[in-house]
């Protein structure tokens, strides 16, 4: 497949999870190599069509900023392929408590596959949940499929609201609409939210915003939303839970300044 061709489908890509599609990207990416005018259009692009694909963005800056951007593409989707964030939750999730997560969440849904012991309140949030729920009980878990109406209630009834950003940065996050409401019923409640962010989620500030800005504001039929950081207790990475501001300190791209502006 040519590289432009390659690059569209990217681009055009829906429904991936934000590691796959950045992976898939880094393929693209590399093709521009000796052309630094091409890449650096090729990086705008992309962002400005998968504007919350945190990892798009982290793949962007780093390729953008190497001396090497070839090999820098390939070394950053090998660090998402490698991404042990999936096997840190799992041992970290403590034993002998109701997880509650919303839609199918790329990285919760191995940690939790790999745990198979846990009670999970999985809220069917844009019709997603069927699939992690019958894959979960396959696994050994005691799952229930919860209805988009019982978001609440399953937030406040589980021991742990269990998050995924697509996105992080030093004000808020980006995830699965839903998120807002199921952090701040657990809030409400005395319940912990741990908001889960692999390789590629965490955004330097300049960075977050202009994703921010491409976000544009709240829609009440989107498939995401923006949810303030001060609803999270912890983010779970490669490291395993820490605080946020320790997850914010860093983000592993530098805030380049090719991708701070659109470009249509």
């Amino acid at each position: 497949m040519h590289p432009i061709e390659r690059l569209r489908m990217v681009a055009r890509a829906a429904g991936e999870g934000p590691a796959l599609l950045a992976q898939e990207a880094a393929g693209a990416l590399a093709a521009f190599a000796g052309d630094p005018a091409g890449l650096v259009t090729a990086c705008r692009r992309l962002v400005d069509r998968q504007p919350t694909s945190g990892p798009i963005w982290w793949l962007a800056a780093r390729v953008l900023a190497a001396d090497d951007p070839t090999g820098e593409a390939w070394r950053a989707a090998e660090d998402l392929s490698d991404d042990v964030t999936p096997a840190a939750l799992a041992a970290h999730l403590p034993d002998d408590l109701t997880v509650c997560v919303l839609g199918r969440p790329e990285l919760a849904e191995e940690a939790l596959v790999r745990r198979g012991d846990l009670p999970v309140l999985v809220v069917d949030a844009l019709g997603e949940g069927h699939g992690l729920a019958r894959r979960l009980a396959r696994a050994g878990n005691d799952a229930e499929l919860v209805p988009e109406s019982g978001l609440g209630a399953a937030a406040a009834a589980a021991d742990l609201v269990l998050l995924e950003a697509a996105a992080l940065g030093p004000t808020g996050f980006v995830a699965i609409s839903g998120s807002r409401a199921a952090a701040a019923v657990a809030r409400q409640a005395g319940r912990p939210v741990w908001l889960v962010a692999g390789v590629g989620r965490v955004l330097p500030g300049p960075l977050w915003d202009a994703l921010a800005r491409r976000l544009g504001p709240a829609e009440w039929d989107g498939d995401e939303e923006l949810v303030p950081i001060d609803l999270i207790d912890a983010v779970v990475g490669p490291a395993g839970p820490v605080g946020v501001a320790r997850a914010l300190i860093d983000p592993g791209c530098p805030p380049v300044p090719e991708l701070l502006r659109e470009v249509r």
